[in-house]
């Protein structure tokens, strides 16, 4: 299968767009990640920061309250819906593999949950260290092995099953969860001093069709391609996740405990 850069980028802003202030509810689940982020950053009063992949803002809001009004930070995504749940804080639509800032303008570089939607992640690394002053530090956090991250994989598992292959291939949103991996690709792109740690989320949900409809409140691309699908395709999945979320049965419904990698790092 083939790869179009390109289409893909549009598809993953179609479905941010669509999901809009559906993502930024869905996402307040994931406070203990967000506070892990910003203890990596190391951030302090006056800073300036730049949160890639920012969405709805959570982020970027969260190191405002640090930096203060002395500093500055600043939520850039590709999607402009997304943007529009965070007008409290200033924003900047742009493709992060060519950012529209000047060299050496941040103190800090946020990317949660962003760099595996990147097509051409080394092109992103290299454009967050462009804009990162020499003495300026990286925080990001990607998905474990696809095995330690039911939340996603469980959904992706069940379109497997109802779908047939796609025809135009996708880069996978595990490709960095092997924490070798991830610290090569940082090395490639001239990081040093990483350090990664491994964060376990756990995410409750009261029955199947609440798990895929958080899904697919979270899920970009996906859902937008989702959503192309009849309707009684679509209300199918929210049936027949229930087989492959037998496994993590608890009393009241469910409950997926997902591996998420946390890393930072330097410039060179």
């Amino acid at each position: 299968m083939s790869f179009d850069s390109a289409q893909f980028k549009r598809l993953e802003r179609a479905g941010y767009d669509r999901i809009g202030p559906r993502y930024l509810e869905a996402s307040a689940s994931r406070g203990e990640l967000l506070a892990a982020l910003i203890k990596a950053a190391r951030l302090t009063p006056g800073q300036r920061v730049l949160d890639l992949a920012s969405g709805p803002g959570l982020l970027a809001r969260a190191a405002h309250v640090t930096v203060g009004d002395r500093g500055l930070a600043i939520a850039s995504d590709i999607s402009t819906s997304q943007l529009a749940c965070c007008p409290d804080v200033p924003r900047v639509a742009a493709d992060g593999e060519t950012l529209p800032f000047a060299d050496a303008s941040f103190d800090r570089v946020l990317c949660g949950l962003g760099l595996m939607f990147f097509p051409d992640d080394q092109a992103a690394l290299c454009e967050m260290r462009r804009v990162l002053r020499p003495d300026g530090r990286l925080a990001l956090s990607v998905w474990g092995r696809a095995e330690d991250v039911p939340l996603v994989e469980t959904a992706l598992s069940c379109m497997r099953r109802l779908l047939p292959p796609p025809k135009v291939a996708r880069p996978s949103i595990f490709r960095f969860g092997d924490p070798d991996e991830l610290r090569r690709r940082l090395t490639r792109a001239d990081y040093c001093d990483i350090t990664i740690e491994h964060l376990r989320l756990a995410i409750d949900f009261s029955d199947a069709a609440a798990y895929w409809q958080g899904f697919l409140d979270l899920a970009g691309g996906a859902a937008e391609s989702l959503s192309r699908l009849p309707d009684a395709k679509q209300q199918a999945f929210a049936s027949a996740v229930s087989d492959d979320l037998a496994p993590y049965t608890v009393a009241g419904g469910y409950r997926l405990t997902s591996t998420i990698l946390v890393a930072a790092a330097r410039p060179v």
